[in-house]
């Protein structure tokens, strides 16, 4: 058992608190917003993750976990100091370290005795030595420390499942003891066989980016076949199941949609290219993933366009705002970029999600919102179906037909047969099939 905090109570923080909390460890989880405090200590968690205030309700009525402001009192309860605070992009598109900066020279100042501090934060190559630096810096007086990288690969909607059984844990140090110190705390983990790659603070730092990376660009790739199926007459359902049966490929992120978003691809391929080019490197493909993104996104509005005919004054139902389904996260939603380019072409826009309409009206405060799928789809000349929540693949169609002013389809997550979608009498479009 450690003593453990866990600076930052985002989408990474919480869920780490909360999943190193039920290992047995003493954790505290720090936040300098006193409004998100007090509702985690209601046990109220302040976005959606399946499971996870359950989760932090048990772990904290057990003792194991608590919630405060105070930064430099958990510093110096804590023998192990995580830091998960944002890195998001900046205008140039360079992972923004202010953040991690502000928690490291905390450290520094509230250091009382050895500590091992560990970045959870995605951050570019190089930034363990950044960390190393503000935190000498901020000392009182010379107290030792290593300072370890441990990337996180939690999906959101999944996050307690991905924390639990990991692919791999990744734990880069410049040193043993500090490396013990991480693998004694994921013993829970070692011990059922999780894999633990320990290697350099830099390698660490880079698997995250090249690890997200590789996954954009099995989306950005199977969305451009997509497109080249669509001219050729193929049909890239058929062609993505039977490339994922090959071993060398696998399954996931094969399935072709509206282009990847989020909290992490978008910026990370950012970051990542930023990164190598400010060193010297070329990072070619990583730019073509992104540009393919970009595309595929425009592609969505042109293929609702293309339905519409003339789409000035005509009214469309967007189902689906969340970047994917399990999560209220707008953070670079494709919905966002859809929605935008359908207004610019005089488009009425009305939109439903089970889970992130509160956080869409932060983005598009006057967005028209709907109480379910069938009020959004009344008198709509075209719906579009944008994120893929269980609830939206079995909608009453002839139901939706009903209300509709003209019926029509879009699927830009290939949820529903062409076939059996024209026969109700749908115009239907999807992504990459004939």
């Amino acid at each position: 058992m450690h003593n453990v905090s866990v600076m930052g109570t985002g989408y990474v923080g919480l869920v780490t608190g909360a999943c190193l909390a039920d290992f047995g460890n003493q954790v505290i989880n720090v936040d300098v917003d006193e409004k998100k405090i007090e509702s985690l200590k209601r046990f109220e968690v302040p976005f959606f993750e399946p499971g996870l205030a359950e989760f932090v309700r048990i772990n904290a009525q057990r003792g194991r976990l608590k919630f405060t402001t105070e930064v430099e009192g958990a510093i110096r309860d804590s023998e192990v100091i995580f830091i998960a605070v944002g890195t998001p992009s900046t205008y140039e598109g360079d992972a923004d370290l202010s953040q991690v900066e502000e928690v490291a020279r905390s450290i520094g100042r509230a250091m009382n005795g050895y500590k091992v501090v560990v970045s959870k934060s995605t951050v570019p190559c190089g930034t363990g030595g950044l960390v190393e630096g503000w935190i000498r810096d901020s000392q009182k007086e010379p107290i030792e420390f290593d300072v370890v990288s441990n990337p996180e690969f939690l999906r959101e909607g999944s996050a307690i499942e991905d924390f639990m059984k990991p692919d791999r844990i990744v734990i880069g140090a410049a040193n043993e003891r500090a490396t013990n110190v991480l693998a004694e705390i994921y013993r829970p983990l070692t011990l059922l066989g999780v894999p633990l790659v320990r290697t350099t603070v830099r390698s660490a730092e880079m698997i995250k980016y090249a690890s997200n990376a590789f996954l954009a660009t099995k989306i950005s790739f199977v969305n451009e076949m997509a497109g080249i199926c669509e001219s050729l007459g193929a049909d890239v359902t058929v062609v993505a199941k039977a490339m994922g049966l090959d071993s060398r490929i696998g399954s996931k992120f094969l399935q072709a949609g509206a282009g990847y978003g989020g909290s992490c691809f978008p910026k990370d391929v950012r970051a990542l290219i930023q990164a190598a080019e400010s060193h010297g490197a070329r990072a070619e493909i990583v730019k073509a993933v992104m540009r393919v993104n970009d595309r595929q996104k425009q592609r969505m509005i042109e293929k609702v366009a293309t339905v519409l005919g003339n789409p000035r004054g005509k009214r469309v139902a967007v189902l689906g705002l969340a970047f994917k389904p399990q999560t209220d996260d707008m953070r670079e939603a494709p919905s966002l970029t859809l929605i935008r380019g359908l207004r610019d072409l005089g488009v009425d826009i009305v939109a439903f999600d089970p889970e992130a309409m509160e956080e869409s009206r932060k983005i598009l405060p006057d967005l028209e919102t709907a109480a379910d799928p069938y009020e959004a789809g009344k008198d709509a000349d075209c719906v579009v179906l944008v994120t893929d929540w269980n609830e939206f693949r079995e909608l009453d169609l002839g139901r939706m037909k009903e209300q509709m002013r003209t019926p029509a389809l879009v699927d830009c997550r290939n949820v529903y047969e062409p076939e059996s979608v024209r026969a109700l009498g749908f115009r239907y479009a999807s992504v990459g099939r004939p």
